[in-house]
């Protein structure tokens, strides 16, 4: 009786894994495919996920839809992702904010955003670049540097919102230098922005887009951006991690599956979106935004996911950083 017990759930469980290779060969070509991006429409995020479906639905003839959810700082759209059949026709887009929110709003999660979602591909990046107002006499890390630990809270840097890759890279900054530069945030990075180039605050680590035009007039300088390597947007500009060894942030976009979805669709979708990525059209904007292409593999979202929320935990942890 035990042998068959055994023998009959063996052919169960064979015929589950059947089923599931069947229904990822067959995918996407059961029903719409719907790509959950957990901002406003208009945005940088939204913008890329309408590109990319457009490119995924010529390419695999099936119709991809892009469905904003907002609300709880990308939360909510989370939420509804790992709520969604792991069955390859929900896949969610978003950016490096989720590494962030994951610590800082960690009380109001339902859910586990490393044990709950799949990742399917780190898409592209994008530095951050530090950059002061022209009444600030400086051209340098180390001469800014030295600037701001002369003048213990009398610099002021701007956050796009609390939590946001800037404000946490301006915290990094006075935790990595000694300095005690005064943290601002915003409702956004335009505002940010204009804080900026109006003389409100005196430095920003800014998203490439909205402080290139500010750059080009004069109204902001750059002295360095945050990636770990160099950007090719900004060849003349040195990293802060040459300068000061482990800083190192940036805006990254990745998508993600509901936890189970078969590998099989997960390696496919990877691969759709690779040559989504190399299509003219999502090249230009990514031109225009400064981002850079990764296109990697699964397990490099996942190692670049843990390593960020770790670093962002620490520093919230360091700054006593709340949510409201």
């Amino acid at each position: 009786m035990r042998i068959h017990g055994v023998l009959h759930g063996a052919v169960a469980l064979a015929a589950i894994v059947g089923v599931a290779s069947v229904h990822a060969q067959q995918w996407p070509a059961e029903k719409p495919v719907r790509m959950i991006v957990p901002f406003a429409p208009g945005g940088g995020t939204d913008i890329q996920a309408r590109l990319l479906t457009a490119a995924l639905q010529r390419s695999t003839g099936q119709t991809f839809l892009v469905d904003n959810r907002t609300g709880a700082s990308g939360l909510i759209g989370a939420q509804l992702a790992v709520d969604a059949a792991p069955d390859g026709y929900t896949i969610f887009f978003t950016s490096g904010s989720l590494s962030v929110v994951t610590t800082l709003y960690a009380k109001r999660m339902k859910f586990d955003p490393l044990a709950d979602l799949a990742p399917v591909s780190w898409l592209s990046s994008t530095p951050l670049v530090l950059s002061v107002h022209p009444s600030v006499p400086v051209k340098t890390v180390r001469q800014f540097v030295a600037l701001a630990k002369s003048k213990p809270g009398v610099l002021t840097a701007g956050g796009n919102t609390v939590g946001s890759t800037a404000h946490l890279s301006a915290e990094m900054f006075n935790q990595a230098t000694g300095a005690k530069a005064t943290v601002v945030t915003y409702r956004g990075g335009g505002p940010a922005t204009v804080a900026l180039i109006s003389g409100e605050t005196d430095f920003i680590f800014a998203t490439a887009p909205s402080v290139i035009p500010h750059l080009r007039t004069g109204k902001a300088r750059a002295i360095a951006v945050t990636t770990a390597k160099p950007s090719a947007f900004f060849p003349d500009l040195p990293t802060m991690n040459s300068v000061y060894p482990g800083f190192e942030t940036d805006n990254w976009y990745g998508a993600f599956y509901p936890k189970n979805t078969p590998r099989a669709i997960i390696d496919r979708m990877n691969a759709e979106l690779a040559k989504a990525q190399a299509t003219p059209e999502v090249k230009k904007f990514m031109e225009r935004e400064a981002l850079e292409a990764v296109s990697s593999n699964p397990e490099a979202l996942t190692d670049k996911f843990k390593r960020d929320i770790a670093k962002y935990a620490k520093v919230i942890a360091d700054a006593n950083i709340r949510a409201d």
